[in-house]
């Protein structure tokens, strides 16, 4: 098993993740940078209402979501047989150069930092998808819910050992994402515009953990 599929490595990516929807939402103006579905919601009663501004304000950080996923799936295609650098290192070198880079904006700034951040989020979810080979997602907790309750349901059913322990790896994610927003939240009071940067720093341990396995 590649130490990108780790669990080790998924909890700590899903407390990135999670630090990061709540350092958007509560430094950068109630923007979530990966819950995108919450973003979809308030985009589209704005605009129903003819808040145009807050719609857009909503809208620009979907669409640069879905351009990180279409720059990221770009990037694999092209360096995915590269012998050199594994193109997973390069996906998070580019996030941890634009979280690092959000850390000094200024609030004045917070559409783009918004965008930019969503854009790093969607980098990281279309990069890593498996933990242990079972699909999930590092960045949003919904699907890995879905996953995680329908496992323990078959284990319910069967008693089968291999549907409770992947039950455990999906709720374990869980419980690392809310986690990572709960620390999020209380270190945005502290670090203000600052917090991002402690997903930086996580990103950079999972990338020393990378090139620790090849070599």
């Amino acid at each position: 098993m590649q130490t990108s599929e780790s669990f080790r490595l998924s909890a700590i990516l899903s407390f990135s993740g999670g630090l990061q929807d709540a350092y958007t939402y509560n430094v950068r103006g109630n923007v979530f940078a990966n819950a995108q579905t919450g973003n979809v919601v308030l985009m589209s009663q704005n605009f129903m209402m003819g808040n145009w501004n807050s719609g857009i304000h909503y809208m620009l950080p979907l669409i640069s979501f879905a351009a990180g996923v279409f720059i990221t799936e770009q990037i694999e295609y092209r360096l995915k047989i590269n012998k050199g650098v594994h193109w997973r290192q390069l996906i998070l070198l580019i996030e941890m150069l634009l979280l690092g880079i959000v850390g000094f904006m200024p609030t004045s700034l917070n559409i783009v930092a918004n965008m930019m951040v969503s854009f790093a989020c969607a980098m990281q979810v279309q990069a890593f998808r498996t933990v242990h080979g079972y699909g999930y997602a590092s960045t949003m907790c919904i699907g890995n819910l879905r996953s995680g309750t329908e496992s323990l349901s078959q284990f319910l059913r069967n008693k089968d050992r291999a549907s409770l322990n992947k039950a455990f790896h999906f709720f374990g994610i869980i419980l690392f994402f809310a986690i990572g927003a709960g620390a999020g939240g209380v270190l945005s009071n502290v670090l203000y515009t600052k917090t991002i940067w402690i997903s930086m720093i996580l990103l950079l341990v999972v990338t020393v953990m990378m090139i620790k396995e090849n070599r």
